[in-house]
């Protein structure tokens, strides 16, 4: 028997519409099937899928409750923390970037099923996608879930930051070690730490943190450097 999906909304500042649990039940559902194809999450348990996908995508809401305008996902993956935002808070116009087609052709897959408006999907490394001038220092907010640590994610994620927007870092509990290793990177790159939230989260499933980073001057242009030499090489 398949279990039963339940999103726990205890400790989120909204209250989710019944078509908003459907959606997050079809979105699990969708990610546990193409899961069998493609390696997308190593969590299958479909509580563990909402609290620690679901819920703690949203736990952006905490801070920023009125979450609005166009938000970026920068190496999305199987579409996190992006299309949990997009389904809480409809308004937002969201853009996903991943660098495998296989994932970009999922999150499609997606955004189809469950009607999602106002969501751009694209094909491309950040390190490429950077350079492009319609996109670059266009976002007021940019975020980014389990991709690198933060001194290689600044160099991928600040450059598409607008002057004054903010870049979040979903991180785990060693966040306060990769802020210290991310000072050099911080100041090459026009970035400011504004905050670092650590919160629980529920049923007990572990420790988890958002670092805030302001954009308080443009980017350099010869940042990021060309595909993969971010990883390779972080600024420190």
């Amino acid at each position: 028997m398949t279990k039963a999906f339940f999103f726990p909304e205890v400790g989120l500042p909204v209250n989710l519409e019944a078509k908003s649990h459907q959606l997050f039940s079809r979105y699990a559902q969708l990610l546990l099937q193409r899961n069998q194809e493609m390696n997308l999450t190593r969590i299958t348990d479909l509580e563990e899928i909402a609290v620690k996908h679901f819920w703690d995508s949203l736990a952006l809401l905490k801070k920023m409750p009125t979450l609005a305008g166009a938000v970026l996902d920068v190496g999305s993956g199987a579409g996190l923390p992006g299309i949990p935002l997009k389904i809480a808070v409809p308004e937002i116009k969201l853009t996903l970037v991943d660098s495998l087609q296989k994932r970009v052709s999922f999150l499609q897959e997606v955004v189809t099923l469950l009607a999602l408006k106002d969501v751009n999907v694209i094909h491309a490394r950040a390190e490429d996608l950077a350079k492009e001038v319609n996109i670059r220092e266009q976002f007021p907010l940019v975020v980014s879930r389990a991709v690198a640590r933060l001194n290689v994610l600044l160099e991928l994620c600040l450059p598409f930051v607008q002057v004054g927007g903010c870049f979040v870092a979903y991180k785990g509990p060693e966040s306060e070690q990769e802020v210290e290793e991310a000072k050099l990177a911080l100041q090459e790159l026009g970035g400011e730490i504004a905050e670092t939230w650590s919160y629980q989260l529920p049923g007990g499933m572990g420790e988890r943190a958002l670092i805030f980073v302001k954009k308080v001057k443009p980017t350099p242009a010869k940042y990021p450097r060309r595909a993969g030499i971010p990883a390779k090489r972080p600024i420190k």
